[in-house]
């Protein structure tokens, strides 16, 4: 490994030839992907983003000609240090999104790219999953899943990857493609790889004729290990396309690049029972954990245990039962699973679980369900103690999980031997046991911090004596988690030096330069487990918190433009530390990419803190960022103070537009200004579907007779504008709602001096001005609805969204939720045959209210597709002018959508929105309100 040439500039010059703008240098972009969810911090020479398989096959060879080694990155969500790089870090996730459902859902194909919870929802409709079922199953992508091998709660060692693979198709070293699915695939790598055929036939018959190793393995395979290389995989077959299938599973990314597997799906049972036992003490609780094993899986196929500091973690959780905070000192809890296909079985299983346990002391009375939404609540205990436990940790300290397995005679033993490291190192403070106890999996969680050097130490001396300790039981110094560089170190310790030296001659037969991963698995360095650990500067304490975990990236509209969440809090974190240590020069480059990076491409929706585990929300550091120092604020007091005129401007400037329109054709005029844009940075983006100016004039309907009155607040956007161009309707929305409204008897009454009006969303940078405007509407609204008398309804989510979060004093309801609650009932609503896309809109869901829009679609249309590929669009109101490309980056997957459901109409709540949507999609997008009025009359 030493002898590699290493001409990273060569590198970065070839591989833009093959990836173009995807090959990054700067120190930002390398810093950003450079982190992981592990405790390690290692800075890549350059990143790669690949979006296909023969990208990386040549990349892979620019690597070997250049001497670079190189690792593969998935989701980064892996906490052991596999992803973690300091050379060429090849990042493999957007382009590698394919699925396809096999023989009627008994298997599926996928590229490594997907995510482990899409595949699931992929196979929802034959009631099957994948078998392995890890915490971050919502982050983690199936390539990592492999990769590490990763189990979970429920699926054991019975139905990990290892036990469930069909195929894989993994491009080696040398660039041979070998798709273990395919027979000419097949017939062809055995036709040309010989030697490695041989050389891994041999590694079996070696194992093989040494009775006392062949026994080692089996066994060390009863319990869960991902520590070093499958070596079951040797012994449990014969056939050498077997052993290549099982061999890269756990491989970490050292031996080849797995671009697509097969999985044999397993069965989602429908029927499910659930127990939460309190025990005394931690030893009774694994007391309890032998006898539940010792049931077999036919009676219980999941038991976690938490220890008292993870119950008293997690008490000011949500979603968790009053009572937990009621256990007594000490009290350790297990929670069991038990499945069959009927419900008696499960009946049956549980009645004979409680009679077994009887006679273990429990603290508190136990408590049985087969009510989902009541033991849900009960797996929220165990899903929250990671998330929590980092949340509560001293600032500056780094989250470290530890897994480890013992045999289930030994798991008693092994409790006993980890609380005892945790006060002979000084970690009881933070330190947290629990884990899928039922496979004598243990996880423990320790807080250290990374600046303080005895902190440093005793971590170091922890994993060494645990280490040794676990060997020496005979366990698994990595039960699910991977072995990294967190225990490569170990692997030796744990295995021997026999079966350690058949790890080495694997990797060999595929790395035979080390090129693959370096220090990964396999490592010569005794010392790269405390290297390079991540000490977490204190930044703002809505942000210090963040794990770096990953969980938020999945719906954050510039992931696959700029930043993630996670990246923005991580550069933060390392502009901070450069401050810290004097290097002010390559801080203030940091500072500078962010404004672009982290600012201005960040659309603020929030969508991540629904994902985050600690429900951070980094919108809100952009949104903070932008307040510092807004543009022109004495021009925005001015638009504010008339803002009337500046509506008329505004129509008068779409006018002149279309005007042009006449004369050169829409798609030019979009094309020209997306040039213009390119080119000048500050010139509006003017997308095809711009919508005309609105100049319908807004007065009261009132009539006599009528059911009820609305107070109508119609946003500025709506008021200047009309619908987007491409749908046959162009009345203003306005005229829609007041449609609708006569249909249903409802008058309809609008603010007084709405000309003026606005919620204060688009001054949201200038806080006077937004604390202003949401006066004025406050007082508005209040007149208007006689202080209170009558509902008032906003027709733009993101405008609701606002409103409802600070006027809270009267009954604010966004457009869908009004027409579905108080229009709906007083209608007759004939379905359409229209194909209907539904976008809902990132605030209002945010708001929970987003399910009115679809239930409206559903009242218009049998044929109605809610949109998967994103979560929210990215046009961000005036981002989709200014920033255009984060939203044709978040809707780029959209036509695709379309076309897959034969999409006819979208609709949404968001007339902004709308112009993006209609843009990229192919189809209009339009208000809800035009289809429930182009379907509805009133009712007889």
């Amino acid at each position: 490994m030493n002898s590699l040439v290493r001409d990273y500039d060569r590198f970065a010059k070839e591989a833009q030839e093959i990836c173009k703008d995807r090959v990054y240098t700067d120190y930002l972009r390398r810093y950003a992907y450079g982190v992981d969810a592990s405790c390690y911090s290692y800075l890549p020479k350059v990143v790669v983003k690949a979006q296909d398989e023969s990208e990386v096959r040549r990349l892979i060879r620019l690597g070997q000609q250049c001497g670079t080694p190189f690792a593969f990155r998935a989701a980064g969500s892996s906490l052991s240090g596999q992803c973690s790089c300091e050379d060429v870090l090849i990042v493999c996730n957007d382009g590698f999104k394919k699925m396809e459902v096999l023989d009627n859902g008994l298997a599926l194909k996928c590229d490594c790219g997907v995510i482990g919870s899409d595949a699931n929802d992929m196979l929802q409709p034959y009631n099957r999953k994948i078998g392995p079922d890890p915490a971050t199953i919502a982050t983690a992508l199936i390539g990592g899943i492999l990769n590490n091998n990763s189990s979970g709660m429920c699926c054991g060692t019975a139905q990990n990857s290892y036990k469930t693979i069909r195929s894989i198709r993994v491009v080696l070293l040398d660039g041979t493609i070998l798709d273990t699915s395919d027979p000419k695939s097949v017939k062809q790598f055995l036709k040309e790889k010989p030697q490695m055929v041989e050389d891994i036939l041999q590694l079996r018959r070696d194992i093989l004729a040494d009775e006392e190793l062949t026994h080692m393995i089996h066994h060390k395979y009863k319990i869960k290990n991902t520590t070093g290389y499958g070596l079951n995989s040797l012994v449990d077959f014969e056939d050498i396309i077997d052993i290549i299938n099982h061999l890269f599973i756990g491989s970490e990314g050292t031996l080849g690049f797995v671009s697509e597997i097969v999985y044999n799906t397993v069965e989602d049972v429908p029927h499910k029972g659930c127990g939460l036992m309190f025990f005394r003490t931690l030893n009774d609780a694994s007391l309890a954990v032998v006898a539940l094993a010792n049931m077999g899986r036919e009676k219980v196929v999941a038991a976690e245990m938490m220890d008292y500091q993870s119950l008293c973690a997690v008490q000011s959780l949500e979603n968790v039962p009053a009572f937990l905070s009621e256990v007594p000192e000490g009290t350790s809890a297990i929670l069991f699973q038990t499945e069959s296909y009927s419900k008696e079985t499960v009946d049956a299983n549980l009645a004979f679980i409680k009679d077994q346990l009887k006679d273990i002391p429990t603290a508190m009375p136990s408590l049985y369900s087969q009510d989902p939404k009541e033991y849900d609540s009960w797996w929220a205990i165990r899903k929250g103690i990671l998330p929590i436990v980092g949340g509560q940790r001293k600032k500056g300290t780094t989250v470290i999980t530890e897994d480890v397995c013992f045999k289930i005679e030994d798991f008693t033993k092994g409790i006993e031997m980890i609380t005892e490291l945790f006060h002979k190192y000084d970690f009881v403070d933070g330190g947290v046991i629990f884990g899928h106890a039922l496979s004598g999996n243990v996880h423990f969680n320790i807080t250290p911090d990374f600046s303080n050097p005895k902190d440093t130490k005793n971590f170091a001396d922890l994993v060494k004596e645990m280490s040794e300790r676990v060997s020496g039981f005979g366990g698994s110094l990595k039960a699910e988690h991977g072995t990294g560089r967190m225990v490569a170190p170990f692997v030796e310790m744990e295995w021997g030096k026999k079966a350690y030296e058949i790890n080495r001659r694997i990797k060999a037969i595929f790395d035979p330069t080390g090129i693959l991963n370096p220090d990964v698995i396999i490592t010569d360095d005794p010392d790269v487990y405390k290297k390079n650990l991540k000490a977490q500067c204190v930044i703002d304490d809505a942000f210090t918190i963040c794990m770096e975990c990953g969980f938020c990236e999945k719906h954050c509209p510039s992931r696959n433009l700029t930043l993630t969440p996670r990246q923005r809090i991580a550069l933060l974190r390392e502009t901070k530390r450069l401050e810290a240590e004097g290097n002010f020069t390559l801080a203030a480059e940091l500072k500078k990419g962010y404004q672009y990076y982290g600012v201005d491409t960040c659309a603020a929706c929030s969508m991540c803190k629904g994902l985050c585990p600690l429900s951070i929300d980094t919108a809100q550091i952009a949104l903070s960022m932008r307040k510092i120092d807004p543009p022109a604020p004495s021009l925005a007091k001015t638009i504010y103070d008339n803002f009337a005129t500046t509506l008329d401007m505004c129509r008068a400037g779409v006018s002149l537009e279309g005007i042009a329109g006449a004369i050169v054709t829409k798609k030019a005029i979009s094309k020209i200004t997306d040039g213009l844009h390119g080119v000048t940075g500050m010139t509006p983006y003017l997308p095809k579907t711009t919508p005309k100016a609105n100049r319908y004039k807004l007065k009261n309907r009132i009539k006599p007779g009528n059911f009820e009155r609305v107070v109508y607040f119609s946003t500025c956007a709506n008021r200047a504008f009309r619908p987007n161009q491409g749908y046959n309707d162009e009345r203003s929305l306005q005229q829609v709602f007041e449609s609708l409204c006569s249909k249903a008897h409802i008058d309809v009454v609008y603010p007084p001096h709405i000309e003026n009006l606005c919620c204060g969303l688009s001054f949201e940078n200038y806080e006077d001005i937004d604390k202003r405007a949401l006066k004025d509407l406050h007082d508005a609204l209040m007149t208007a609805s006689e202080n209170g008398k009558y509902p008032i309804v906003i027709d733009h989510s993101a405008c609701f969204s606002h409103a409802f979060k600070h006027i809270t004093d009267l009954e604010i309801n966004d457009i869908s939720e009004y027409l579905y609650n108080h229009v709906v009932p007083r209608l007759d609503i004939r379905k359409c045959d229209e194909r209907v896309l539904v976008h809902k809109q990132c605030k209002i869901k945010s708001a929970g209210k987003s399910e009115y829009i679809e239930r409206l679609a559903n009242l218009c249309s049998d044929h109605v597709f809610n949109i998967k590929s994103f979560a929210c669009d990215g046009f961000a109101g005036q981002k989709g002018f200014f920033t255009p490309e984060l939203n044709k980056c978040a809707t780029k997957d959209l036509s695709g959508e379309v076309a897959e459901y034969g999409a006819t109409l979208g609709v949404s709540s968001s007339s902004t929105c709308e112009i993006g949507l209609g843009e990229n999609s192919g189809i209009p997008f339009v208000g809800i309100a035009y289809l429930l009025d182009r379907c509805s009359t009133s009712k007889k």
